[in-house]
Parts: C-alpha cells; structure tokens; sequence
C-alpha cells in the first residue's frame, strides 16, 4: 500500500465566520446614493398665500346659497327661489348673507370664482362671509377638469 504523503492527507478545515465584505459594499452604496439624493428631496417651491380667520367646511345637503367672483371682481348671488345671479355689491352681499344665516345657521355658502380672478380677492370674500355674515360654513366652489388643457 502507498503511503499517503502529510499534505494530502490533511483535509481542510471549514471556515465557520461569515465573510462581511459584500454586505459592508452594499451598504457603502446604498449610504452614497442616500447621501446624494436626500438633498434633492427637500426641493420645494415657496408660495405667499393670504391669511384670513376661516374654518374647515364641512358637507351639508341643503340648497346652498352661491357667491360669484367675476374676473373684474363683481359679486353676485344665487340662492334658491332665483333662476339667475343677482349682481350685488359688498354691503348688501353681507346683508343678505347675514340674513339667510339667521333664518338657517347651517345653510351651506359656496364661493365661485371665475378662472381669472386674483385668489386674493377670492379669499378676500371668504374672509368677509365669515367675518361679518357670520356664516359658519363657507367653501370654494370649482367645475371638474376638462380632458384638454386649460383655454386662455
């Protein structure tokens, strides 16, 4: 019989730690392509909205009582029993307001303005129902989006 000779006759031992390598490049990656996209999440565009003291709205199912804007800033109103608006300024707009919300308190008022009027005068007259109509519920009203783009 032949005689094995010493190093074949060794076996391996197993190796029995985890080699970390990959997991440390993994994550050395993945920290860069953090690292490098965090900033641009924070990109954000900076808006002066107006400030008023108005209140969330909530739904009601009575015919409502609709304040339009139009595009030079004249109100008008519509409510039920009118088949068309009645052109009124701020002072009897208010009156009026104030009326149907002494006869309902939840009677829903709705603010309709036109496309090209400034969101400043819009918000304005939301201001000016709740301030001095009293009215508790006061919400933009808006037609749903046409499927083509917006005519100018």
């Amino acid at each position: 019989m032949a005689r094995v000779t010493g190093r074949r006759s060794r076996k391996r031992r197993l190796q029995s730690d985890i080699n970390v390598v990959p997991y440390i490049d993994v994550m050395l990656v993945l920290l860069i392509i953090f690292m490098v996209t965090a900033p641009l999440l924070n990109v954000g565009v900076d808006v002066n909205l107006p400030q008023a003291d108005a209140h969330a709205l909530e739904q009601a199912k009575k015919q409502p009582v609709v304040v339009s804007v139009g595009k030079d800033g004249a109100l008008s109103l519509t409510y039920e029993g009118v088949s068309r608006p009645q052109a009124v300024d701020a002072a009897q707009l208010v009156a009026k307001v104030k009326a149907f919300v002494a006869a309902d308190p939840n009677v829903p008022v709705y603010v309709a303005g036109d496309r090209e009027v400034s969101y400043q005068t819009v918000f304005a007259v939301l201001s000016m129902l709740q301030r001095d109509a009293g009215v508790p519920r006061a919400g933009l009203m808006g037609a749903p989006e046409s499927s083509g783009p917006p005519k100018k």
